[in-house]
């Protein structure tokens, strides 16, 4: 009778990506407001998510990237309300929110 050995996989387990992808998505949803901050978390959930798309957390890989792309698209969103603003010379210090 001849043994032969269960063949190993060479593709890296990266549950440690999609994990990674899923917390920093959920930091930068109370971090998206300050541009650099959550521009930045936002393209490595993205980066860390597309690294995990392959391991067993799969479902946490996913979620992660959209996180990530949520936040990149209000980062994005708000700093072009910002170049807006400063660009019309408006101090968003004198606006009120009460009066709408």
């Amino acid at each position: 009778m001849e043994y032969f050995p269960t063949p190993v996989s060479t593709q890296p387990n990266r549950a440690w990506a999609a994990i990674t992808s899923l917390v920093l998505g959920i930091i930068n949803l109370c971090g998206w407001i300050v541009p650099v901050c959550g521009g930045l978390m936002g393209v490595l959930a993205v980066i860390f998510g597309i690294l995990g798309i392959k391991s067993s957390q799969r479902v946490l890989a996913i979620i992660g990237i959209v996180l990530g792309a949520l936040s990149l698209i209000l980062v994005v969103i708000f700093t072009i309300i910002g170049f807006s603003l400063a660009s019309l010379g408006i101090d968003p210090s004198l606006i009120d929110p009460n009066q709408w």
